[in-house]
């Protein structure tokens, strides 16, 4: 049996938060655009479903020409973080014309789509018979990656906000090269198919318990993204300047943590009870928001804080559920395309509430969000009652 080296794991963790740190670049720093460039705080909206549309599109790609099962995983991995840092880079020096920063954020999305998904990939070779606990760790890492630009944002706020572009850049870069350098190839590579298995798309509707992770999933995808792009016009109603990065930071970044406590619990109680308990919280959640935002500040940030926990950590289980129920032959097929429709789903999500929130009070929209976790809910029904 192939020992595991100690290091292997923190190593894919750090370059997976490194690499992610690109998701949320533009909106760390959106208040600094709007101040300077005029723009609607509904671009905001815009240009993160770019970024997810980028991302849907390079999944398929990649799993249509097996890009990661051709090559080295870990090149794969350091040309994507590459690429993705340049197409920061590039973005920043054409911040001027909205138009051109739009398409930078698509092509980031695309080259994110060889970073998340194949550092996920690395990680089953290293780790089979332990991933729902790596899963919780590298999704974890996700989170604190996407929340990152905010952090950024909060310990430069005396410096230009391009600074954190840079910085994001920077990270990027520096993971991809650290997982290059420091994670040997696998000894026993898994088998895998070398096409997107298009007939497993069947699976997802005609296997029950395929279907139930796949719609708990399609729940939580209605929620997390659009949270997350709303959550500094949320803090906005009571923070501002460096209070407001870091309040963003943490109640985004505070997601990570319920993916790695999700994935410990999940040994013990099992992937469908951790998911459906944190996505009924996460809905909760949703539902106080009424009175919650007009709370005192201390009430208001457990609140956000719970919601950031719970919103993020029911994320690794289901993706072990699918992974766990799916045809062996048809597992990258049936993650990929139920990644692609998920992130489809946020998109949609994105573009209604951050359109909405310009007309309605947020406290009457957040409420709405609830109606994915109650679907998923609802969906993941047959897993929890086994």
């Amino acid at each position: 049996m192939t020992h595991t080296p100690r290091h292997v794991l923190p190593v894919i963790v750090l370059a997976q938060f490194a690499g992610t740190s690109l998701w949320f670049a533009i909106n760390a720093v959106m208040p600094d655009l709007q101040r300077q460039m005029g723009w609607a705080a509904s671009d905001v909206g815009r240009l993160t479903s770019a970024l997810q549309l980028g991302f849907i599109a390079g999944t398929l790609v990649f799993a249509i020409l097996t890009i990661a099962d051709r090559y080295s995983s870990r090149r794969v991995f350091l040309v994507c973080s590459l690429a993705g840092a340049l197409c920061t880079l590039a973005a920043l020096f054409q911040i001027d014309s909205f138009s051109a920063l739009l398409f930078w954020r698509v092509c980031t999305g695309f080259f994110l789509a060889g970073i998340y998904p194949v550092g996920m990939k690395i990680a089953a070779q290293w780790f089979p018979k332990g991933l729902g606990v790596a899963l919780g760790w590298l999704v974890g890492a996700l989170v604190l990656g996407s929340a990152s630009a905010h952090g950024i944002r909060a310990v430069s706020s005396e410096l230009p906000w391009s600074t954190v572009m840079l910085s994001v850049a920077g990270l990027a870069a520096m993971g991809g090269v650290m997982l290059y350098a420091l994670v040997p190839e696998p000894m026993q590579k898994p088998t895998q198919a070398k096409q997107l298995q298009w007939q497993a798309l069947a699976t997802i509707w005609t296997d029950r318990r395929v279907r139930s992770s796949v719609l708990g999933y399609f729940g939580h995808m209605w929620e997390l993204y659009t949270l997350w792009v709303l959550v500094p016009l949320i803090l906005a109603t009571r923070f501002e300047g460096t209070q407001l990065s870091v309040a963003a930071f943490s109640v985004i970044g505070v997601g990570s943590l319920g993916c790695i406590l999700g994935g410990l619990l999940a040994q013990r109680w099992g992937s469908a009870w951790v998911a459906t308990v944190q996505l009924s919280i996460s809905g909760l959640c949703c539902l106080l928001a009424p009175w919650l935002m007009s709370a005192p500040l201390e009430w208001m940030m457990a609140w956000l804080l719970v919601w950031g926990i719970t919103a993020a950590g029911d994320s690794p289980q289901f993706s072990t559920l699918t992974a766990s129920n799916a045809p062996p032959q048809a597992v990258g097929s049936v993650l990929t395309l139920t990644n692609c429709i998920g992130f489809g789903i946020s998109i949609v999500s994105i573009e209604l509430f951050t359109h909405l929130s310009s007309s309605y009070e947020l406290a009457d929209l957040l409420p709405w969000l609830g109606i994915g976790p109650l679907l998923g809910i609802w969906a993941m029904k047959p897993l929890w009652r086994r």
